[in-house]
């Protein structure tokens, strides 16, 4: 415990980056709860926010958007695929985890 929401994403952008791929901005993990997509946003990058502090209880989705090329997206016509800017390959991974007293917990390793 002590950890911030800043700490997640300075972990995926920090792990994607150093391997030479790009973290997408346009889209951001959640938190899980009795609706799909609940607060907190979590960002895949630094912006300079710690954001709230975890806690136990608390229900992530940590899902970067990793792309070859540039950060950039955007969403074709049909309103719903995303593509990158550049045309390059990008890969979207999602995982669920719950924060608990003895540290994370991936719900869906």
């Amino acid at each position: 415990m002590g950890n911030f929401l800043s700490d997640i994403s300075q972990a995926v952008s920090g792990y994607v980056e150093s391997n030479g791929f790009a973290v997408v901005r346009e889209f951001v993990g959640h938190g899980i709860g009795r609706n799909l997509h609940e607060e907190p946003e979590i960002p895949n990058f630094t912006n300079g926010s710690k954001g709230p502090q975890l806690e136990e209880g608390m229900v992530l989705a940590i899902e970067p958007m990793v792309n070859m090329g540039h950060w950039k997206a955007r969403i074709l016509e049909d309103g719903w695929t995303a593509v990158t800017s550049d045309g390059l390959p990008s890969a979207h991974f999602e995982h669920t985890v719950a924060v608990t007293k003895k540290g994370p917990w991936i719900l869906t390793q």
